[in-house]
């Protein structure tokens, strides 16, 4: 029975030999594609993360343009449309001219 064991095993090794030869083959063919997608992969990531920083810089100025009309336009709207309705009355009541 051992040397069945035995035979059996001498028999496996030769195969096992021609899959990790086989392996190393595809793995050593196919090693230029992954070092192009790798490098694909960090140009596309760089290109990303400046469009993060852009985008959110964009972000940034709009929230703030968003804050100034919040926190400082809109409590001077009264006055502003206080202004605007005089400004309207005097230009009503002021003498128009007239082309000669």
């Amino acid at each position: 029975m051992e040397a069945l064991l035995a035979l059996l095993l001498l028999a496996v090794v030769p195969l096992v030999l021609v899959g990790v030869a086989f392996k190393i083959l595809i793995t050593l063919l196919l090693l230029p594609f992954k070092i192009l997608g790798g490098l694909f992969k960090g140009v596309l990531g760089l290109i990303g993360g400046l469009f993060g920083l852009v985008a959110g810089g964009v972000g940034l100025v709009f929230g703030l343009l968003v804050m100034l009309v919040v926190l400082v336009l809109l409590p001077l709207a009264p006055l502003l449309l206080l202004g605007g309705v005089v400004w309207l009355a005097l230009k009503a009541f002021s003498p128009a001219t007239r082309p000669a």
